[in-house]
């Protein structure tokens, strides 16, 4: 009784995959949410395409988790930026994507840029999510609105 506890344990330990390719924290709060009539691998891969073709530079796509994410870019040449990132003329744009009702899926997309830079705290601390009037939150807004987002 006890080798076959044992053995049950070390089964169930073995079939947990507890990583993800996601990010460790959440969505801000004020990120674009819509709901597509799209499985999540499918809106998954949708949303990178249609970001690509609004030229937003994808540099990570991971269907199975349900995640998308820009590389940091310049605003007016939509080219990815290397070192310091401030300021809203270079932004991030992520999307998590996760099951919705039946055969649909909620995207909720963040446009992120930063506001200062303290080597002292987390990145993610000086994150903020750009204005609703910001180029690339339009971008974002026509990008749901073209996959047949319900609001």
């Amino acid at each position: 009784m006890r080798r076959l506890l044992l053995v049950t344990v070390v089964m169930g330990a073995l079939a947990c995959y507890p990583t993800t390719t996601r990010p460790r924290f959440l969505p801000l709060p004020e990120a674009a949410t819509a709901e597509v009539e799209l499985f999540v691998p499918e809106a998954t891969r949708t949303l990178a395409v249609a970001l690509e073709g609004d030229s937003i530079p994808v540099m990570r796509t991971d269907t199975l988790d349900g995640y998308v994410e820009s590389a940091w870019f310049s605003v007016k040449t939509r080219q990815p930026v290397r070192g310091l990132v401030l300021g809203q003329d270079v932004v991030k744009v992520r999307g998590w994507i996760e099951p919705g009702k039946p055969n649909h899926s909620v995207l909720t997309i963040e446009t992120v840029y930063r506001q200062v830079s303290d080597p002292s705290r987390d990145p993610r601390e000086a994150e903020r999510q750009v204005d609703g009037a910001h180029p690339v939150a339009d971008a974002v807004r026509r990008i749901l609105v073209a996959l047949g987002a319900e609001p």
